[in-house]
């Protein structure tokens, strides 16, 4: 079981992402529990002398003689494994915390969403689960293939629709379907859909569906990707 602490100055924040955590591990089913949360900075450092912790929690700024840096500091010379999450209004502290091989660093207000996606990718590099990313432009912006709901022919655009946004360049299905992996299928001209993702698939009316969103099958690709369908399903 993997064992959390949490430390913020503030009581009801501390709470909050208590009621948050407990919640996460219970819907993704993670063999985890929060075995320390407190305020106090003081109270914390005597806990990890004397407990191994898997996951800390740490508000940088604990209005205290003692900063969430200083407690960083200090678990990195025990625990070289313990995996560091930073939480924080102050974004000018992100470069500085990065220093104490930090996993994560959320800014503050912190959501259910966002905290949930680290915690499973937390969970993910502890199985070693290898994630394959895209690259989309010259600056440097990467999505993880596994976010991409599907993939849209807009004009001269291509469209990558995840939960979180829409990634829009300038390109073709062409030139980006060899850098995708097998799960990835076109189903009309203007879709690629990710396998992973589909939650309903309706051939009557052409259509499939995601959580929030759904797209057409095209007469021409739909012999093919329900073959496809069929048989990614029986691999799985």
């Amino acid at each position: 079981m993997l064992k959390f602490c949490i430390i913020d100055d503030n009581f009801r924040t501390l709470y909050k992402l208590t009621s948050m955590l407990e919640s996460i591990f219970i819907k993704n089913d993670f063999d985890a529990e929060i075995s320390f949360k407190t305020t106090s900075p003081k109270d914390l450092i005597s806990f990890i002398d004397s407990n191994n912790i898997d996951v800390l929690i740490l508000d940088i700024d604990l209005h205290s003689d003692i900063s969430g840096l200083d407690i960083a500091k200090k678990i990195r010379s025990i625990n070289k494994n313990c995996y560091i999450i930073f939480t924080t209004a102050h974004l000018e502290y992100g470069i500085v915390a990065y220093k104490f091989k930090t996993f994560d660093f959320l800014s503050k207000p912190i959501t259910v969403k966002r905290i949930e996606e680290t915690i499973i990718r937390l969970f993910d590099d502890i199985k070693g689960i290898k994630k394959k990313f895209i690259k989309l432009d010259n600056k440097n912006t990467i999505i993880e293939e596994n976010e991409i709901k599907f993939i849209k022919r807009d004009g001269m655009k291509i469209v990558f629709h995840t939960d979180n946004r829409d990634y829009q360049i300038y390109s073709s299905f062409a030139k980006i379907q060899n850098r995708l992996s097998s799960n990835f299928i076109r189903c009309h001209k203007s879709f690629i859909v990710n396998l992973n993702n589909i939650k309903q698939i309706e051939p009557i009316s052409n259509m499939v569906f995601f959580n929030d969103s759904h797209c057409d099958i095209g007469p021409k690709y739909k012999n093919k990707f329900l073959e496809v369908v069929t048989n990614y399903a029986n691999i799985k």
